[in-house]
C-alpha cells in the first residue's frame, strides 16, 4: 500500500484532527470575545477625550485587519511549504495564545497613558500576522494526512473548529457580561475571557507539542528545488492562485452577508430587536456545525466536490433575493426569518465544510500553502471583510433594501462560475 493511500491509526488520527481543530477554537474564540466586547474595552485603552488614542486605535485595529492578515499568509505559507505544516500550525497557535494573555494583562490609559492603546495595538497586529497562517496551515495539514477517500470530512474539521471557536467566545462574553455589574465588568470582570483564551491556547500548545509534518511532504521536501513557494505560487501556479483568490473572494462575501450582515440587516430595517436576530443567527451556527461533516460526506463518497459546493452556491444565488424580500414582506416574522436563515446557512455549510479539501487539492505539494493561504486571505479577509460596508452603502445609494441580497446572487453566482473554471481532483491523488 503506498503512502499516499495508508490509513492512519485511530488514535494517531483523532490527535491529527484534534491539533487542526483546536488551533482554528482559539483563533476564533479570541475574534469573538474582541468583538463582542469592543465596546467595553474602548472606553478602557481609548478614552474619548484622547483624540491620539482613538486615532491610534482607528489605524491600529484597521491595520490589523487588513495589513497584516495577507502578510501573515505570506509568511506562513512560505514557511510551511519550506520547513512543514506542523511546525507552521505550533509557532502560529503559539503567536496566538500568547498575545490573548497579554491582552487580558494590559495595563489602561488610565494606568499608563497612551502607552496602553500603543500596546493594544500591537497586540492585535501580532495576533493579525499569526492568523493569516492559521486557518489554511491547519486545513491543508488535515486535508493532506486525511484518510484514502475522506479528504472532505477531515478537512472539515477545520471550519468546525472555527464555528466552536466563535460559539465559545460568545458564551465567555455573554457569561460576564451577565455575570457582573457594569462596573466591575468595565474595572477588570472584561480580562477574565481573554485569560480563559490563553489557557484554551495552552491546551493547543500542548497537543500540537509533538505534531509531525506528513510523509507526503517528507517526500516531498527530499525532492524539492531551491524556487521560493511564494514565487511560485504567482508564477509556475499563477492560475491556480487567480482562481483560488475569485472563489475565496466571492464565496467570502455570500459568507459574510449571511452570517455577520443579515442580523444587521434585519436590526436595521427595524424587521427585528437587534439581540432577538444575533440570537437566531447564533442558533443557526449551532445547526451548521454538525451540517458541515456530514455535507463534506456527500463530497466525498456521492458528488465530486466541486460540482456539490457549485451547486449549492448556485441555490443560493437563485433564492437569496426571494428569501429577503419574504423576510421584508412578513414584517420580519419569526416564522419567515426563521426558515430564510436555516435555509441560507444549510446551503453555505457545503462550501464550509469541503472547501478546505477543494482548495488543498487546487494546489500542488511545493506551493499549496503559499498559494492557498494568499488566496484565502485576501479572499476572506480583505474582499469578505469589506462586505458589510458595501452592502450597506448599496442600499443608501439606492434606496432600495433589497439590493445586499443582490450582491449575495451576484457573488453566489461569481463563485460558481469560479468553480467550474477549476480542475476537480476530488476522486485523484494530491499533486
Amino acid at each position: 500500500m503506498s503512502k499516499d493511500t495508508q490509513q492512519p491509526r485511530s488514535p494517531e488520527l483523532r490527535h491529527r484532527i484534534m491539533a487542526g481543530f483546536i488551533g482554528n477554537v482559539v483563533e476564533w474564540y479570541d475574534f469573538a470575545v474582541y468583538g463582542y466586547l469592543a465596546g467595553v474595552i474602548a472606553p478602557v485603552f481609548f478614552p474619548a477625550g484622547s483624540p491620539t488614542a482613538a486615532l491610534i486605535g482607528t489605524y491600529g485595529i484597521f491595520a490589523a485587519g487588513f495589513i497584516m492578515r495577507p502578510l501573515g499568509a505570506a509568511v506562513f505559507g512560505w514557511f510551511g511549504d519550506r520547513y512543514g505544516r506542523a511546525r507552521t500550525m505550533q509557532i502560529s497557535v503559539i503567536l496566538m495564545a500568547l498575545p490573548t494573555l497579554l491582552l487580558g494583562l494590559l495595563p489602561s490609559y488610565e494606568q499608563v497613558g497612551l502607552l496602553a492603546p500603543v500596546l493594544l495595538v500591537l497586540i492585535r497586529l501580532f495576533q493579525g500576522l499569526s492568523v493569516g497562517g492559521e486557518f489554511s496551515s491547519s486545513a491543508t495539514y488535515l486535508v493532506e494526512t486525511a484518510p484514502k477517500g475522506k479528504r472532505g470530512i477531515t478537512g472539515s474539521w477545520a471550519n468546525i473548529g472555527s464555528m466552536t471557536g466563535s460559539l465559545l467566545g460568545v458564551a465567555a462574553a455573554a457569561l460576564v457580561t451577565n455575570a457582573f455589574d457594569t462596573q466591575t465588568l468595565d474595572d477588570w470582570a472584561w480580562r477574565l475571557p481573554f485569560l480563559g483564551g490563553a489557557i484554551l491556547g495552552l491546551s493547543a500548545i500542548l497537543v500540537r507539542r509533538n505534531l509531525h509534518n506528513s510523509e507526503r511532504f517528507t517526500q516531498h521536501h527530499e525532492l524539492r528545488d531551491e524556487t521560493s513557494p511564494l514565487l511560485q505560487a504567482f508564477t509556475t501556479n499563477r492560475y491556480e492562485t487567480l482562481l483560488a483568490l475569485a472563489f475565496a473572494s466571492s464565496y467570502g462575501t455570500c459568507y459574510y452577508l449571511v452570517f455577520v450582515y443579515l442580523p444587521e440587516w434585519l436590526a436595521a430595517e427595524q424587521l427585528m430587536a437587534r439581540s432577538t436576530a444575533l440570537l437566531i443567527n447564533t442558533a443557526m451556527m449551532i445547526l451548521v456545525i454538525p451540517a458541515m461533516p456530514l455535507f463534506a460526506v456527500v463530497g466525498d463518497r456521492y458528488m465530486r466536490r466541486r460540482t456539490w459546493i457549485a451547486l449549492s452556491l448556485l441555490l443560493l444565488a437563485l433564492l437569496g433575493w426571494p428569501l429577503h424580500v419574504w423576510m421584508l414582506d412578513s414584517g420580519g416574522s419569526l416564522t419567515a426569518v426563521i426558515a430564510s436563515h436555516a435555509l441560507v446557512f444549510l446551503l453555505l455549510a457545503v462550501p464550509l465544510g469541503s472547501a478546505p479539501a477543494l482548495f488543498v487539492e487546487l494546489f500542488p505539494e511545493s506551493d499549496r500553502l503559499s498559494g492557498y493561504s494568499v488566496a484565502f486571505n485576501l479572499g476572506l479577509g480583505v474582499f469578505g471583510g469589506l462586505t458589510p460596508m458595501i452592502a450597506t452603502a448599496l442600499i443608501a445609494t439606492t434606496g432600495i433594501l433589497t439590493t445586499p441580497a443582490m450582491y449575495l446572487a451576484l457573488t453566489a453566482f461569481i463563485a460558481v462560475l469560479a468553480l467550474m473554471m477549476m480542475p476537480d481532483r476530488s476522486r485523484e491523488p494530491l499533486r
